[in-house]
């Protein structure tokens, strides 16, 4: 029986107004007992997973190593999401750091990553938000916490108004369960380089091929990028990596380091620009 958490903090109101429509929506029932002084909610009506719903005090992205104080194969994080421009959008992302760990996590550390679950929260994410006018997309890996589970992150952005809104909160828990529901497809699981934050032409290749992808390290990242962090993405991808996939365009003045690095490693290599 495979053991899911969706973990929302008490002090986000995007995390909480997804955890209220996993309850309305789904059923899922008080198992009268807490977490951090907080009920567990849990959902068992999808053969072979027990999902359960916590609440917890910290910060979600400062929750260091709860993966030790929660009993589960993967965890979701419900949460808020901030940018620059508040953009209003819906996004998924993996964890982990390629340089600091300002906003939790470890340096130059990355958490695992499920190529399969991030790609059908995508696919769902896509289906559930049409419509919404907000965009929906990947985000690179980025921040904390520290967890040696495979997890993701599931967002509203970008501003009080975004994270209170009731249908956010509904599209995010749709995609949540729906993208649990989804059996474990055939894809090939590929690592990520090269391109922006937000990951435009890693969205098409997730929305229109059979390529699911773990780990994104950004344009922004690619000078710390090197063999310890290529190899620990693909180690940190819970699926077999087939290949790496490159945003041949994203990667500035760093290509042709990346492509000797990725050469003496004897990776596999694809460019996005061959099949969008």
């Amino acid at each position: 029986m495979e053991k899911i958490a969706i973990i929302a903090a008490i002090k986000d109101p995007a995390g909480i107004n997804i955890r209220n429509s996993l309850i309305e929506l789904f059923g899922f029932e008080d198992t009268n007992k807490k977490f951090d002084n907080n009920e567990i909610f849990q959902y068992d009506k999808i053969p072979d997973k027990i999902i359960k719903s916590y609440l917890i005090n910290d910060d979600l992205i400062f929750a260091e190593n709860i993966d030790k104080r929660i009993n589960a194969d993967i965890l979701i994080f419900a949460s808020k999401h901030r940018s620059k421009e508040n953009t209003p959008s819906l996004t998924v992302h993996p964890i982990g750091n390629f340089g600091d760990a300002e906003f939790g996590g470890r340096e130059r550390e990355l958490c695992p990553s499920s190529a399969v679950l991030l790609k059908n929260l995508f696919l769902e994410l896509s289906r559930n938000g049409k419509g919404s006018g907000y965009e929906m997309t990947l985000e690179a890996t980025h921040h904390g916490p520290f967890v040696e589970k495979p997890a993701v992150f599931a967002e509203i952005g970008s501003t009080e108004k975004e994270w209170g809104s009731k249908p956010n909160g509904k599209i995010i828990a749709r995609t949540i369960m729906d993208g649990l529901k989804n059996p474990n497809r055939d894809y090939k699981a590929a690592v990520a380089i090269g391109g922006p934050h937000y990951c435009s032409n890693f969205n098409k290749a997730m929305l229109r091929t059979d390529i699911a992808i773990s780990h994104i390290c950004p344009k922004y990242n690619l000078e710390k990028l090197d063999r310890v962090l290529i190899e620990q993405s693909i180690q940190k991808t819970a699926e077999k990596a087939d290949f790496v996939l490159l945003d041949w365009k994203g990667l500035g003045k760093e290509k042709g380091r990346i492509v000797e690095l990725l050469e003496s490693m004897n990776l596999k290599v694809k460019r996005t620009e061959h099949f969008l």
